[in-house]
């Protein structure tokens, strides 16, 4: 069997390609041609190339992860459901059944967060009872809270430009928007990493910081009413965010990842839930596979972020705190995968190590917002 796999991975890769890896980038390659057929006179050549990219990941994607072939067209066919729902009338969104209690913007998040909640109390469950079937179930809430997820955001990218063209944008512009993006990553990143390495039960690990920002999103919603959708200040009104944005919350997203899969490795070393959690060594080479992805994207997305000030501010760089704090953060993780590749080291130190840093990259984050001022002051609370 190893040799038939090494073989097969020696193929060429359209070889290696089946029916269904064609069909899906058939799919995608219509849904791109439709979408530049309707908008491309609202597209200037740069959000034209990102389309074409955008079209090309997604099928790279596809192929590098089975799963991934259901989850973005069912996602894609939820929120187009809704977006046939209104029917081009966005106050359709409090009288259609369906838009007010599933599918529009607003309720399919509010379904992400109940199903992420659940899916957390699940895991936990499943932990508590050393139950298989219970980590799958987990699993599967997790997928469905997702899909939920993903169509929540596209419903809202369409309910913008409802309101007026002019106010149309990308759903990544405010905190609200954007931790709906974070939970999204993160648990597509968990979903992956958990079926790759046969280790459901990290959910139980995963999932809380998920619910955690499952709780501010819900809080920010509520308390402070930030889920209506507002016009993009003119800082934030360029193509550079739609690629800059995505590109640093899998960044944030890998690295919350890597962070809870160490807080499980200490405890496997410890002998708390030695038994019930993955070996040590699996967390260990899951916490360095996030990491390693997250320290590459939060790469691109820094080159990206300092070629969108040149583009606004004149400038690559102009150590604004947002700035300065996002090299704070790049240079603890390429210290740590230093560390790991180089000196070899392994085990409980490299885990604190990952925990700490989410501290780090949560002021980052957050804190910056919060506590200082500066270039980036419009995404304060």
């Amino acid at each position: 069997m190893e040799l038939a796999t090494t073989r097969f991975d020696r193929l060429p890769l359209w070889r290696r390609l089946d029916r269904w890896d064609w069909a899906y980038a058939l799919l995608i390659a219509v849904a791109a041609g439709c979408a530049f057929t309707l908008y491309h006179h609202a597209m200037d050549a740069y959000e034209q190339a990102i389309l074409a990219g955008s079209a090309l990941g997604l099928v790279a994607l596809g192929w590098f992860w089975p799963a991934w072939r259901w989850f973005f067209p069912l996602a894609g066919g939820v929120a187009l459901l809704g977006i046939q729902l209104y029917q081009h009338d966005l106050s359709r969104g409090q009288q259609a059944f369906w838009l007010k209690y599933a599918l529009s913007s607003q309720s399919a998040i509010m379904w992400m967060c109940s199903l992420f909640f659940l899916a957390t109390a699940v895991y936990w469950i499943g932990l508590a009872r050393r139950s298989a079937q219970l980590a799958r179930m987990g699993a599967g809430l997790t997928w469905a809270a997702a899909v939920m997820g993903l169509a929540g955001l596209f419903v809202r990218w369409y309910e913008s430009y409802l309101i007026a063209p002019d106010v149309g944008h990308i759903p990544v512009s405010n905190l609200y928007e954007v931790f709906v993006l974070f939970t999204l990553i993160t648990a597509l990143m968990y979903l992956y990493y958990q079926a790759k390495f046969a280790a459901a039960q990290s959910g139980a690990l995963v999932l809380p910081v998920i619910s955690a920002a499952v709780g501010f999103i819900l809080w920010y919603s509520f308390d402070r009413q930030a889920h209506g959708i507002q016009p993009l200040i003119p800082a934030l009104q360029s193509w550079w965010m739609k690629i800059h944005v995505p590109a640093n919350f899998v960044g944030y997203g890998a690295f919350s990842l890597a962070a809870m899969l160490g807080l499980g490795e200490l405890m496997v070393q410890k002998g708390w839930l030695k038994d019930r959690l993955p070996a040590a060594e699996v967390l260990d080479e899951m916490m360095y596979q996030a990491i390693s992805v997250g320290f590459l994207f939060f790469t691109i997305a820094t080159i990206l972020g300092a070629m969108w000030a040149a583009d606004a501010w004149g400038g690559y760089w102009s150590w604004d705190p947002k700035e300065t704090w996002a090299l704070i953060v790049w240079l603890n993780y390429a210290a740590w995968l230093h560390i790991r590749l180089v000196k070899g080291w392994r085990g409980a130190p490299l885990a604190w190590w990952a925990v700490i840093g989410l501290a780090v990259t949560t002021f980052a984050f957050l804190g910056v917002n919060m506590f200082l001022s500066g270039l980036h002051s419009y995404g304060g609370l």
